[in-house]
């Protein structure tokens, strides 16, 4: 007896058995699809042809060991789920020029899309999927691609700023720019992001879960604009206007000091403690640079060495320093310290040479004279008693100097103790518009202040009142800047 058929017909049983498994198993997967992207809040259709394309895209892309393992896989589904949104929606095309910022993955999860013309940018290039890129230098033409996918690109670069810069580079115009952050959860930090990119357009966000599912994300969808842009280094307006990210640090400020301290020099020095720095109410992630402006710097240790960089919340960030410091005494110790570009002017409203009176505080002028270490204060006009020690200095328009040197996508602290020029200063700030790059401002305003050394006595050095202070806070806080009162 011939014992073929029973075992044929095992066979043939087994392999219809095989064929239904895998054809359930891309069911499955189109289901899984189309609930991740529904879940997300967007309305999604799968394609019929997603699924037929669900082989690792055996027919152009190779299968080395690693793309085999449960975690790569598990991120190339992550990341389809997420795209197959924007195919659904028209932003992505089986027929787009798609570049992917993050990784091989992403690549392989549009070509299992449809989309056969995407490719991944990496250090190391990894034919057909990765060519070789960095942040400052993406392999592709200006205006060249459709579509980019950034993924969580910009949140693990050292240069976001350089890597935006580029992405809107190749994207051409009305192409889509998209991306996954966990570093936009406040508004601040999100019109950071959007000043890296002033050729694009944020057309829509969403919160996402992240790949762990235990984390959200906040994916971001741009757009290019047809024309060159807003450029981040053109004439900035006279006021600035007080967007969403503004009001939000302004309502966490800790309040004004309302009435004149009887004793100003106790007062303000206990009020560090109250004060609401910026980075430790937002995110200050996505900035070109970091920079720190000391206006009236004195030694190295009056305030950068002793304060800023030691207690300043920065992120992990690092900071160009400039100290700007007329009085010679001081310029000898910047020349040793790393990081800092010292400016030997006056800070003024316009670029003149200048008399700089050095004298101490009421009753101190000779030590002061002494060792050459007092309060320097410039004296624009003749017709007060001199008290001190008087130079000539250069001074130069320090609004226009921070317009040269800063932009919108930098983040800039700075500290101002001018010794009373700050009501000449400000208001030159205001009217160039200088004042809308400062992120975050410590502000001594100098008054006809009680004295020390006088009980019942004002400071005759001053004829500004505390009113007066008060109201020049007031303006900085009502036109955007965050402010605090400084010592």
């Amino acid at each position: 007896m011939d014992p073929s058929p029973p075992r044929r017909r095992s066979v043939l049983r087994r392999a219809l058995l095989l064929a239904v498994a895998v054809l359930a198993l891309r069911l499955l997967y189109g289901a899984f699809i189309a609930v991740s992207a529904g879940a997300a809040g967007w309305p999604l259709a799968v394609l019929p042809a997603t699924a037929a394309r669900r082989t690792h895209v055996q027919a152009d892309v190779p299968s080395p060991d690693a793309w085999r393992t449960r975690d790569w896989r598990k991120a190339v589904d992550y990341h389809a789920a997420v795209l197959a949104a924007h195919l659904a929606d028209g932003l992505l095309a089986p027929g787009s020029r798609a570049v992917c910022l993050g990784g091989a993955q992403e690549a392989l999860a549009m070509r299992e899309l449809g989309v056969a013309d995407a490719v991944a940018v990496a250090g190391k290039r990894a034919p057909p999927l990765v060519l070789a890129g960095d942040d400052r230098s993406l392999p592709f033409e200006a205006s060249s691609v459709d579509f980019v996918y950034a993924g969580r690109a910009l949140d693990s670069s050292r240069r976001p700023a350089h890597l935006a810069a580029e992405a809107a580079r190749i994207l051409r115009p009305d192409g889509h720019l998209v991306l996954l952050t966990s570093s936009a959860a406040d508004a601040y930090s999100r019109r950071s992001l959007q000043a890296l990119l002033p050729s694009l357009r944020l057309v829509r966000s969403r919160d996402i879960s992240g790949q762990d599912a235990a984390s959200t994300l906040r994916e971001l969808v741009f757009r290019k604009k047809n024309g060159a842009g807003a450029d981040p280094t053109s004439a900035l307006p006279s006021n600035c206007s007080i967007g969403g990210h503004k009001l939000q640090l302004l309502a966490h400020a800790e309040p004004l000091i309302q009435e004149e301290p009887l004793k100003p020099w106790i007062t303000l020095k206990r009020n560090i403690n109250n004060i609401k720095y910026l980075p430790a109410m937002a995110d200050i992630s996505f900035k070109r640079r970091y920079v720190y402006v000391d206006v009236g710097a004195r030694s190295y240790g009056s305030s950068i060495g002793s304060w800023f960089r030691k207690r300043y919340p920065k992120q992990n960030h690092t900071f160009q320093v400039f100290a700007i410091e007329a009085d010679p005494a001081f310029h000898s110790e910047y020349a040793a310290k790393k990081g800092v570009t010292l400016l030997p002017y006056a800070a003024w409203v316009k670029n003149e040479t200048l008399k700089f009176e050095i004298n101490g505080d009421p009753g101190k002028e000779d030590e002061a004279k002494a060792n050459g270490r007092g309060m320097g204060r410039i004296r624009p006009a003749a017709g007060k008693k001199v008290s001190g020690e008087v130079r000539s200095v250069p001074a130069f328009d320090f609004a226009e100097w921070l317009k040269r040197t800063v932009t919108e996508q930098d983040y800039v602290v700075m500290k101002m103790d001018v010794e009373g020029t700050e009501f000449d200063l400000i208001p030159r700030l205001f009217d160039t518009g200088a004042i809308c790059l400062v992120d975050e401002l410590f502000l001594e305003c100098h008054y006809n202040r009680w004295q020390k050394c006088c009980p019942g006595e004002r400071s005759p050095k001053y004829d500004n009142t505390y009113e007066e202070c008060l109201d020049l806070f007031s303006s900085l806080r009502g036109s955007g800047v965050l402010v605090h009162q400084w010592w």
